[in-house]
């Protein structure tokens, strides 16, 4: 399977953000962006180009019936609490697992 990645960049408030695209399975999509999963057995999924061999995977993360509540102080600070030592376990690339992707989503300003 052969990976085209394309980058485009912009700059907002004197930072640049990079917009990555990628092929997928014959498809373009965007990496590093979690979008829903209507049919899958998970709530979120996200495609992520592995360094180590180029290609681009899928990770899926996120109970299907569980909504998280993530306005609650309370309740984000004991999934961090949770969360912390199992993603400071994952060995290699952080972004490749779906705790890092669930934390991700838990933090404030992250839309989906």
């Amino acid at each position: 399977m052969m990976v085209v990645v394309i980058f485009l960049g912009a700059f907002v408030d004197d930072k640049c953000y990079l917009l990555c695209m990628a092929k997928f399975k014959g498809r373009s999509v965007k990496l590093n962006k979690p979008f829903r999963t209507p049919s899958a057995s998970k709530k979120f999924g996200v495609y992520v180009r592995n360094n180590k061999t180029n290609r681009v995977q899928i990770v899926r993360f996120g109970a299907k019936g569980m909504s998280i509540k993530k306005n609650i102080p309370s309740r984000q600070r004991s999934f961090f609490a949770r969360f912390r030592p199992i993603l400071a376990n994952v060995k290699g690339q952080k972004n490749l697992s779906s705790v890092f992707w669930a934390m991700q989503s838990w933090k404030k300003g992250f839309k989906i």
